[in-house]
């Protein structure tokens, strides 16, 4: 699984303008696959839709997945007769090779695709990428399964889309509708991200990319779409839905065991309300308190069960420290994830260390409060002890949220931003369409 994202944060999405000196605003990839008898039909038409209705600056780039009839011909000589259309062609098949290619080289600041058969109604095109126009959002796709869709296809396609979308909602809890729909768009600035992440180069690299855009907190709008299914249609069913599978299985696998640096995209932006200082209120404070709140509580809960399960046993010292301990590894580690948002294995161990230590300080507390109770008490029954234990687990609660904010899990917001301020000004990392073709593990040519 690739992680090697760029860090920092993002820009604040603005509303792009309508002219940006030369350049156009929306790149629309088409890619192909030995699809000489309708690639010029199909780019001309999609040509003559956005002339008449797109008010912004378009390119129209074919994506030739190492087709092996005449259609990288037929897009070259579009290229020459159309100047709003380029041509790309790649070695290798796979659609998620052309889109990393093409999106990684553009340099419009929204990219979309759709597929060569036209199969979704142009009319959706201008929904589609007007969010992301608009500064409103960050990806949008096309969705066949919303209520107002209105889709004709054959009872074994339909049958197997929701079939897969149910798949993604139970093993990945994606919330999206519709991940295979091809027509999709994105903001470039967005991709730049999240490419690097995605690592299938298939027909799994849509869900792949908006499974890892939506655990980010990404925006992701959705279009209701008209669709008509294409009989000639050239995908295989059973060994497509066999790559999703594994797809499916092994990007589960890294979110579970957090192998992903999705904080790097987590709200990236900085236009969030959220995150607005208010006077007198650190930012982030609310949220990591309800966090807080609710892990505490269950951790309560954990610790009260097995100090019952350990009394069972041994004195009220020891079953008080070794279910305070137990309680205090599983407390640190729900906290990092849940209430500071910390996600992979980076610093997991001295996390762990420093929270033995506040471990440590609630064990003072509480052992202390147990040894006044004994030497106040001939024979306390075990609900006073229970209740002098709840008492001194809330003062440790106290200090344990305030040990867990200010050094265990701080706020490293501000060093960052004072990193990158006293970086060096010509240091600078390429991203991938800044790359020359030589140094990209791709074959790019580009037919003009």
């Amino acid at each position: 699984m690739r992680t090697d994202t760029p860090r920092g944060t993002l820009p604040a999405r603005e509303h792009l303008l309508a002219h940006t000196a030369g350049r156009p605003v929306l790149d629309v990839v088409i890619p192909v696959y030995n699809e000489e008898k309708d690639l010029e039909r199909c780019v001309r038409r999609l040509h003559d839709h956005l002339v008449r209705t797109f008010p912004y600056g378009f390119r129209i780039t074919v994506a030739d997945n190492a087709s092996t009839d005449a259609t990288p011909q037929v897009a070259t000589w579009l290229a020459h007769s159309i100047p709003e259309v380029e041509a790309y062609r790649l070695e290798e098949k796979g659609r998620g090779r052309a889109l990393r290619t093409v999106w990684s080289h553009s340099d419009a600041p929204v990219l979309a695709y759709m597929d060569v058969d036209l199969s979704t109604d142009l009319n959706a095109l201008l929904p589609l990428v007007a969010p992301l126009i608009s500064g409103h959002s960050d990806l949008a796709i096309g969705s066949r399964l919303a209520r107002s869709s209105r889709v004709v296809r054959g009872p074994k396609r339909e049958f197997i889309s929701r079939a897969y979308n149910l798949i993604l909602r139970g093993s990945l809890a994606a919330r999206f509708s519709d991940a295979q729909c091809g027509f999709k768009a994105i903001r470039r600035e967005v991709a730049e991200r999240l490419l690097p992440m995605v690592e299938d180069t298939g027909w799994f690299f849509d869900t792949e990319l908006l499974v890892l855009a939506e655990r980010a907190g990404l925006r992701i709008h959705e279009v209701p779409v008209d669709w008509v299914d294409d009989p000639d249609s050239t995908v295989h069913i059973v060994s497509t839905a066999t790559e999703d599978l594994k797809g499916v299985w092994r990007v589960g696998r890294a979110l579970a065991v957090g192998a992903l640096p999705l904080d790097r995209l987590a709200r990236p932006f900085g236009d969030d309300p959220r995150d607005r200082q208010l006077s007198g209120v650190p930012g982030g404070l609310a949220r990591q308190l309800v966090g807080f709140c609710v892990v505490g509580a269950l951790s309560t809960l954990l610790y009260l069960l097995l100090y019952s399960l350990f009394r069972a046993g041994v004195g009220p010292q020891v079953a008080n420290a070794g279910a305070l301990l137990l309680s205090a590894v599983a407390n640190t580690a729900a906290n990092r994830r849940l209430t500071f948002g910390i996600r992979g294995r980076e610093r997991a161990v001295r996390h762990q260390a420093q929270g033995l230590v506040v471990f440590g300080v609630g064990l003072a507390l509480t052992s202390g409060s147990l040894a006044a109770l004994d030497a106040a008490a001939t024979s306390p029954t075990h609900g006073t002890e229970l209740a002098v234990l709840i008492a001194a687990n809330l003062a440790a609660t106290m200090l344990r949220f305030l040990l867990f904010r200010a050094w265990v899990f701080p706020d490293r917001r501000d060093d960052d931003v004072t990193a990158d301020r006293d970086a060096p000004a010509d240091r600078h990392v390429p991203s991938d369409h800044e790359r020359p073709a030589s140094e990209l593990p791709y074959t790019v040519r580009n037919s003009r």
